[in-house]
């Protein structure tokens, strides 16, 4: 079927970008794009997640302490900078 539309500018730059990627004609990208859109969102894949616990020897307060530390120097450093 024939038929005239008018993209945005931005919709005819993705169409253009697709063909230049893809090496097919601007028509082939411009259904590929529509087939895509109008096929709906593609299906979920399920996946299970779980809890990993906390690894032996690994102090989360430590941690915590240093970035603490980390970003204070960081301040220090800008308030300085400013002067």
């Amino acid at each position: 079927m024939r038929t005239t539309v008018t993209l945005d500018a931005d919709v005819a730059a993705a169409v253009k970008r697709l063909q230049r990627e893809r090496g097919v004609p601007f028509k082939r990208a411009l259904n590929d794009a529509l087939r895509a859109g109008l096929s709906g969102p593609s299906e979920r894949v399920p996946f299970g997640a779980f809890d990993m616990g906390l690894r032996p020897g690994v102090d989360l307060d430590k941690a915590l302490r240093l970035a603490g530390e980390l970003e204070d120097a960081d301040l220090v450093t800008r308030l300085r900078a400013r002067k």
